[in-house]
């Protein structure tokens, strides 16, 4: 009965967390180089001698997918993806650095290269700056070139490389504002062999059909997990009443 009740308590807990997760997902669905969560549960006994009957269950990891995003075309000049394995590095305000999948790009008012979020990308010497009446044009080792578009229209000059880097995917984490950081802290070495798609952006790698299922399964899972309560309960019932009229 004790093992009963506490499994199916902690167990309805962490399908509620999980069916968070999926929901997260699910918004996600359409989001540049997102990468799904995964929640997996097992139970575990309880280390004690008091009470050894005891079983909760627990989210006993929290894990990221890393399969690759389909690629699509946008032309933009500002837009690259990751082409295989690779992250974009950012450079955070506090001085450390995040990564990133989503390589939709713009200016700053004073021609800083930051992300969507104001973040200012890393380049091989810090963030990259770049002059205003340029085309831009990102190579496939992110190595950024100018072309004047007015003036000297023939002249070519390079302003910066994107840092680009390939740390395991065991050592990185996630964080609360969705960018991978390493888990040990630190900064990740620049990686020469990861390339880029230029004019193109990664899209989420979220099944969603895949998701849908998850969930209808979670809730499913849910709605037993009550269901062993509500008959723990009964039973608790049921061996009270025998007791008291033996």
């Amino acid at each position: 009965m004790d093992k009963l009740i506490y499994t199916a308590m902690t167990g309805a807990k962490h399908l509620f967390g999980r069916q968070a997760s999926i929901a997260h997902n699910l918004a996600n669905a359409n989001s540049n180089g997102y990468r799904a969560e995964e929640h997996r549960l097992r139970a575990v006994p309880v280390q004690s001698q008091a009470w050894p009957t005891r079983v909760f269950a627990v989210d006993a990891s929290v894990a990221d997918d890393f399969a690759t995003g389909p690629l699509r075309q946008t032309g933009r000049a500002l837009d690259a993806a990751v082409h295989g394995q690779g992250w974009f590095a950012l450079a955070m305000p506090d001085g450390s650095e995040a990564y990133t999948r989503d390589g939709s790009f713009e200016l700053s008012v004073n021609g800083v290269l930051q992300n969507k979020r104001g973040i200012p990308v890393q380049g091989d010497g810090g963030p990259i700056t770049i002059p205003p009446d340029n085309a831009i044009t990102i190579g496939d080792d992110g190595l950024i070139s100018l072309k004047q578009t007015s003036g000297a229209q023939n002249l070519v000059t390079q302003v910066g490389q994107l840092k680009l880097v390939n740390p395991p995917e065991s050592e990185l984490v996630r964080g609360a504002d969705g960018l991978f950081r390493l888990r040990a802290g630190g900064v990740a070495p620049a990686d020469a062999n990861v390339r880029v798609a230029a004019g193109y952006l990664e899209g989420s790698n979220v099944n969603v059909v895949d998701q849908l299922v998850a969930m209808i399964s979670s809730q499913r899972q849910y709605e037993t997990q009550l269901k062993l309560l509500s008959s723990a309960e009964q039973n608790d019932r049921s061996a009270a009443q025998v007791l008291a009229f033996s």
